[in-house]
């Protein structure tokens, strides 16, 4: 039973299990990979995205956009807004799915790991310095670029598509990822903060809900923005 619903629910799911299991591997006490450190942080990232595309359209979304900002852009760019709610809402529901897995993956290790920020790492974004404005914009100028990369080189459908955007989402997390952890992806933060305010977490703090409308707005503001430049250039 594939439908294009499920296929960015389960697609979402997949990225979030492994793009946030990559965050866990570094931060998490006693893990194999703890302080692997930034690089292995963008190469895991980039590698979920590309996963969670192939996943997405094996079950039956073709556009495979595992995030509410591509497709926000894409409704923009298109006129289009009838697939809207409903691919967001499935991409939302996936990453807390996703995060929700990453817990139980990681289910001995949130107990022996005393820092609690580091825990809700695992889950969603925060500043390295906490600015609202400049948080907004980092996350407003990482995911227009990131819309813009995306719109250049076509459809992701076949061939080297998938691999090509995870490129892009690791060239962001280099280049641009640094201030904020870069979102870029409304569910991507709100979903996996929704576990860790839900989920029994040992030892959790606070879900940091002051900060969680940043990595939400930023991003959107930025899916409109690059959006309205492709649009210009066609």
């Amino acid at each position: 039973m594939n439908s294009a619903l499920l296929g960015e629910f389960v697609g979402t799911a997949v990225l979030i299990f492994l793009g946030n299991g990559v965050v866990a591997t570094v931060l998490l006490k006693g893990s194999k990979g703890e302080n692997g450190g930034w690089i292995a942080i963008t190469e895991g990232w980039a590698f979920a995205v590309t996963m969670g595309i192939f996943v997405s359209t094996k079950f039956g979304s073709p556009a495979a956009h595992l995030n509410p900002a591509v497709t926000i852009a894409e409704a923009v760019k298109s006129g289009d807004w009838s697939n809207a709610l409903g691919f967001i809402v499935a991409q939302i529901l996936g990453a807390a799915l996703g995060g929700t897995l990453v817990w139980l993956q990681y289910l001995p290790h949130w107990a022996i790991t005393e820092d609690k920020g580091l825990k809700l790492a695992c889950f969603s974004t925060a500043p390295a310095i906490r600015n609202p404005f400049s948080n907004v914009l980092a996350e407003l100028l990482a995911t227009a670029i990131a819309i813009i990369a995306l719109g250049s080189f076509g459809s992701i459908e076949t061939g080297l598509g998938p691999f090509v955007v995870g490129i892009l989402v690791w060239s962001v997390g280099l280049s641009l990822g640094g201030a904020t952890g870069y979102a870029i992806n409304p569910a991507r933060d709100l979903g996996p903060r929704i576990a860790h305010f839900i989920l029994p977490i040992a030892g959790k703090g606070t879900s940091d809900w002051s900060y969680a409308w940043v990595p939400v707005v930023g991003p959107i503001l930025g899916a409109v923005l690059g959006a309205l430049v492709l649009n210009a250039i066609q």
